[in-house]
């Protein structure tokens, strides 16, 4: 996973792109709205963790800028406002969830694991399309019940394939998620582990879309 953490408190970023790092989380810390992105054509990020109290304005008015612009990235919102009113207002204003300061690593890594669930529109901790079970915590994956000996690579590309059963995955979108701290991996490169993947799970599987990119069929 990689996430972007909005929050202009140096101690509380510093904290907790390391507690992320510790869970193997990659992470990128802003702290202004002014930087956050206005598009996520381009990012990887696959949730973000956004403050309600930024220096020069609201997580309020990001979050309502980006679901007003069709972006339906996952969001949850940490902050120190306890008050049900602000609660409410960032769960009606498209926050996919809300955990109050000070709180445990723990809990927010199980809380961004279940809001990318049901993101990925699954329900348990066991990810199914079709005869394929992906369980992302353990790093394990089967085929009608086989285990599957699949790379880091090859296991990474499968799981940014599973989020969207059944969308196309744009190839630069796939290529960044795959080395989200670093360049984006060569389309090359890309088309070299999606050959393997396709050896290993079947080649009717994923289909390719020419020009865009991939798709995990449902």
């Amino acid at each position: 996973m990689h996430i972007l953490i909005i929050e202009d408190d140096l101690d509380l970023g510093f904290a907790l792109q390391q507690a992320l790092k510790a869970e193997s989380i990659s992470s990128e810390w802003l702290r202004r709205v002014e930087q956050a992105p206005r598009s996520f054509h381009d990012c990887a990020y696959d949730c973000v963790l956004l403050d309600l109290s930024l220096p020069d304005g609201t997580g309020f008015d990001l979050l309502a800028r980006w679901r007003r612009a069709g972006i339906a990235v996952p969001v949850i919102i940490i902050t120190a406002r306890s008050a049900l009113e602000d609660r409410l207002a960032g769960l009606d204003g498209g926050a996919d969830d809300f955990i109050l300061k000070p709180f445990a690593t723990a809990e927010l890594v199980s809380r961004i694991r279940a809001v990318l669930r049901r993101y990925a529109q699954q329900a348990s901790e066991v990810w199914s399309v079709g005869e394929l079970r992906i369980e992302p915590k353990s790093y394990t994956a089967t085929l009608a019940g086989v285990k599957l000996e699949l790379s880091p690579r090859e296991f990474h590309l499968l799981l940014e394939l599973a989020r969207e059963p059944g969308a196309v995955v744009p190839k630069g979108a796939l290529a960044q998620r795959m080395e989200p701290l670093g360049e984006a991996l060569d389309f090359g490169a890309i088309e070299v582990h999606i050959s393997n993947l396709r050896r290993k799970i079947g080649a009717e599987r994923i289909r390719t879309v020419r020009g865009v990119g991939y798709m995990l069929a449902a």
